[in-house]
């Protein structure tokens, strides 16, 4: 692939994530969404949050049990989950799971 293509692609790919980005806000803008759609667009933030958790957890490595680092992630979920549970927030979970991943690192080292 020579250069040329390869930018017309990068650009191509970047003016359609941003119509599809972008289109949505010009769209809708003052326009009242139904409950149904509102609760619907409410649950992809903490699911697409809880893919990338399991993803973790349920890796063919974490299955293999040779070390402390394939547990490392199902004991980082621990405190991420009490967090997740009390405080219903989305980004305090995600900074106490990049800690506790963190720390459990360090831990290892």
């Amino acid at each position: 692939m020579s250069w040329s293509d390869f930018f017309l692609i990068l650009i191509t790919c970047g003016l359609l994530m941003l119509v599809c980005r972008v289109a949505p806000l010009l769209f809708l803008k003052g326009k009242e969404l139904p409950d149904h759609v509102a609760k619907a667009l409410g649950i992809i933030p903490p699911a697409a949050f809880a893919a990338l958790v399991a993803n973790d957890i349920f890796s063919a490595e974490t299955f293999a049990f040779d070390s402390f680092t394939v547990l490392i992630p199902i004991i980082a979920v621990i405190p991420v989950l009490v967090v997740a549970w009390l405080s219903k927030s989305l980004v305090l979970s995600v900074i106490v799971g990049v800690a506790a991943f963190a720390l459990l690192t360090l831990i290892q080292l």
